[in-house]
């Protein structure tokens, strides 16, 4: 984990810096429509989340921002599987289980409660914990992980599916690539993000 070479022993080819960082992530809204939107969810779901004062559509936005920002990247098929899987859900369990990831402790018991929930699995489970606690947590995707191990952070392919191990694997070499480049963990998303359009 962290600063390894990249696959094959090569030089990375993606380099992470603080001021690569900065300018990617100022031009996150040039290229991801869903930035005003994402921005406006970031900063309100996570009292929502917290306080339990939400509705369905709120929790729902989670799962069909996952798959929708892609924007043809992810295919309709999946997507809408996706979020037909998650609405077989009742609305009590939403509750139940968000609630009981608000009150965890770590990744792993975020997303235990989380994936219980149909149409749950660790990616969308790393969005539920995005949006309800962005200032440590962060989305689980093949592109970001893939960019991270074209930086040479990440030393094996993309696990598909995740597991939470992975996952822990995956976010505590975000935070640390966060941390070297002085950034949140959500300007490191939108940067990475820019850095994949490229």
């Amino acid at each position: 984990m962290g600063n390894v070479e990249a696959a094959g022993g090569s030089t990375p080819s993606v380099n992470l810096t603080t001021d690569i960082v900065a300018e990617h992530t100022q031009t996150y809204p040039e290229v991801q429509p869903f930035s005003m939107v994402e921005d406006e969810h970031r900063e309100l779901l996570p009292d929502m989340f917290e306080g339990g004062d939400y509705g369905w559509r709120d929790a729902e936005w989670v799962v069909q921002w996952y798959g929708r920002r892609f924007f043809g990247g992810f295919s309709d098929r999946d997507r809408r599987a996706l979020e037909a899987a998650y609405n077989d859900n009742d609305y009590e369990d939403v509750h139940d289980a968000i609630g009981a990831a608000v009150d965890a402790e770590d990744a792993v018991g975020m997303l235990s409660h989380l994936t219980d929930l149909a149409g749950v699995d660790v990616p969308i489970g790393s969005a539920f914990c995005q949006f309800i606690d962005p200032d440590n947590y962060v989305v689980i995707d093949e592109r970001q992980w893939g960019l991270l191990r074209e930086a040479g952070e990440l030393d094996a392919d993309y696990p598909d599916p995740p597991t939470i191990e992975a996952y822990e694997r995956y976010l505590a070499t975000y935070r640390a690539v966060a941390d070297r480049c002085e950034c949140s963990l959500w300007d490191l998303y939108r940067a990475l993000w820019v850095l994949g359009q490229e």
